[in-house]
């Protein structure tokens, strides 16, 4: 039991240094797309934007070899999943909401305004 705790171990080490190395190859990647669009940048820019999504896509799919990028890509998955179950309002809703709103923001922008004039006669009177 000891010797599959042990290889467990060395495997687990074994594929965090590759997943480093991985992300690595990703930030080198995104480097180098954004160098590249600077260096290139009297070519044509269809073609600087075809290259550094290419260049995204590549890196995206390195990402997703690593565990940290499965895991993303699962949350991303089960997110759009809790999207889907979302009960959005209907635009009556919606439209009755916002008035709330705007009329709560006038009612308290009124009172603001009125405390602030009262205030600043106040003062005024006080100064003399």
């Amino acid at each position: 039991m000891n010797v599959s705790v042990s290889t467990n171990s060395t495997e687990t080490t074994t594929q965090s240094i590759f997943d480093w190395a991985k992300w690595m190859v990703v930030v080198v990647l995104v480097g180098g797309g954004i160098f590249a669009n600077w260096y290139y940048q009297d070519q044509s820019l269809l073609n600087r934007v075809l290259g550094l999504v290419a260049v995204a896509v590549v890196a995206a799919l390195i990402a997703l070899q690593t565990e940290r990028g499965r895991a993303i890509w699962t949350l991303l998955k089960e997110a759009r999943t809790e999207i889907r179950r979302v009960v959005w309002p209907t635009r009556q809703e919606t439209t009755q909401t916002t008035m709330i709103v705007v009329g709560l923001v006038l009612a308290f922008s009124m009172v603001l305004w009125g405390l602030d004039s009262l205030l600043s006669w106040v003062v005024a009177a006080a100064i003399g």
